[in-house]
């Protein structure tokens, strides 16, 4: 019997140190799904009232570590204070990573961290290169527990004259760890629809959300730029970045101005400042936050629509945020006008994109289109009902770990629940560490057959 024990744990181990860094990741976000649903389902975790059933907790566990932010049961009401710890502390070790969190442990207990470890660590993280990554996560740490902390102090100016000194303090730290990690949940029915006109809590929010959005990466070389300006230049992807989103941010206030002006469920009511701080919230949340200050279901169609494409684009690399990436969308566009124009390569700052980016961009927007096409054909057959328009809208705030809603998340049934929950599975993992994680492990092909040229276009 003991010889078979340890024959069976060898052969365990075996099978362990063959998984792929992909493959880790996928069964990591698995796990602590698993053991959320387990925790959410305990009676102390919900209200006594509360109709919180399996189901529900599953879908409220894979929300929140998978940094979501949708929702099927109120979170505010439904939920006590150690089911809503529960959630809090969910959406930390989601955003932050499952793999970076036991990396933290193994520090803290001082044991030594391998090159596989760290190549885990990488992948994670989408460093872009092994070295110096544990020194990346110890930078990474202190940045953001940081931010959080700093986060909540501010915000806890408001809330606590709202919800009193001891919840006020809760309040605080729940929505600034769930808007750092574009988790868009909220201990308000009505997300922060009531702080349409608040100064510290927009830009207390929006600023959480931008720096985690932002990519761990990025932060790591802006800081270092800072430290050391002639050693540390800014590297493309940083430039890449800033320049995108800056752009983005601003172009989606402008639409949302134009397109809500007048429309007396959103900006209507408001005044010039009003209006321009709520079309500046909402040029942030889609990618991928979550949080409104608009009744989002009373949006103009043309809007919708457009805010489907920013959950699509979504976040920035490396980030707690989903979506395709800004990068990608970025080298895509760019990659398809240069070769319109006869240029070949993407060239910009001084440096060129090598075509194998390109490709790998194209695999990722091609992916996520197939999942989100899959996924609104099933649920139009199970919850044809609720019209397509709001069933696309649920369909690409789940795979871009959005969370906004036309308030329709609640009444899908059973399986157009767990399509959703399996969307924000996907969405969080991103396309390509699902791709990597089934065909890592496969021989490789050493046969190269002849080229040929085909007709594209």
């Amino acid at each position: 019997m003991e010889y078979l024990y340890q024959e069976s744990a060898i052969a365990f181990r075996k099978r362990r140190r063959g998984l792929s860094p992909a493959q880790l990741i996928v069964i990591s976000f698995a796990v602590a799904i698993a053991i959320g649903t387990l925790l959410l389902s305990l009676p102390v975790a919900h209200a006594p009232d509360a109709e919180i059933g399996l189901l529900e907790a599953l879908f409220t566990a894979t929300s929140a570590v998978c940094v979501t932010g949708l929702i099927v049961v109120d979170t505010g009401s439904d939920y006590r204070l150690f089911g809503q710890t529960v959630i809090m502390l969910l959406i930390q070790a989601g955003g932050f990573g499952i793999l970076t969190l036991g990396t933290l442990v193994a520090l803290a207990t001082g044991r030594r961290v391998g090159f596989r470890e760290r190549r885990n660590l990488q992948t994670q993280l989408n460093a872009l290169q092994v070295g110096g990554v544990v020194r990346l996560l110890r930078s990474l740490l202190m940045m953001v527990f940081g931010v959080e902390l700093l986060g909540a102090l501010l915000l806890y100016g408001r809330f606590a004259q709202v919800e009193g000194v001891g919840p006020g303090a809760f309040f605080a730290l729940f929505h600034s760890i769930s808007a750092f990690n574009n988790a868009g949940f909220a201990l308000y029915a009505n997300s922060l629809e009531g702080y349409v006109g608040d100064l510290l809590i927009n830009l207390t929010v929006m600023t959480l959300i931008i720096l985690g959005g932002l990519g761990f990466v990025v932060i790591v070389n802006l800081v270092s730029r800072y430290r050391q300006p002639q050693r540390t230049p800014l590297n493309l992807h940083t430039k890449i970045v800033l320049t995108f989103s800056a752009f983005l941010l601003g172009v989606a206030t402008v639409i949302y101005l134009v397109l809500e002006w007048t429309n007396p469920a959103t900006l209507g009511p408001l005044g010039l400042p009003g209006k321009g701080l709520a079309a500046l919230f909402h040029a942030v949340t889609p990618r991928t936050a979550g949080f409104n200050t608009l009744a989002v279901g009373s949006m103009h169609e043309s809007s919708l629509l457009f805010t489907m494409l920013l959950m699509f684009i979504g976040g920035n690399p490396g980030s707690t945020a989903g979506g395709i990436k800004t990068v990608t969308f970025f080298v895509l566009v760019g990659s398809a006008w240069s070769l319109s124009r006869g240029r070949g390569e993407l060239s910009l700052f001084n440096r060129r994109l090598t075509i194998d980016i390109v490709v790998r961009a194209g695999v990722i927007a091609l992916i996520s289109m197939m999942l989100a096409g899959a996924a609104l054909t099933a649920l139009a057959i199970t919850d044809a009902e609720k019209g397509m328009l709001p069933l696309a809208f649920e369909t690409f705030s789940a795979l871009g770990t959005v969370g906004l809603s036309m308030g329709i998340t609640a009444e899908l049934s059973a399986p157009g629940k767990l399509i959703i929950i399996l969307l924000m599975f996907l969405g969080r993992l991103g396309p390509l560490t699902l791709a990597l994680a089934l065909i890592e492990g496969e021989p490789e092909k050493r046969i190269k057959y002849p080229a040929e040229e085909v007709v594209i276009g």
